[in-house]
């Protein structure tokens, strides 16, 4: 005798492999590692104070943004 599947879990459990599925495949595609977004942070960092070491006017401590 067959087993008797119950179609609205079967239903769900599908939809749930793939959901699943799209968000691993956008983890791969645009997923960046906590190590890449450090680096990344730091390079920025860097960047700007390059770039503010080099400003021919010094903005004023009040108006400096955070």
């Amino acid at each position: 005798m067959a087993e008797i599947i119950n179609l609205t879990r079967f239903r769900k459990q599908k939809a749930r492999a793939d959901k699943r599925s799209g968000a691993d495949a956008n983890a791969a595609r645009f997923g960046r590692s906590k190590a890449q977004r450090a680096i990344e942070a730091a390079e920025a960092e860097k960047t700007r104070d390059h770039l503010d070491a080099h400003r021919r006017d010094k903005p004023a401590p009040d108006d400096a943004a955070p």
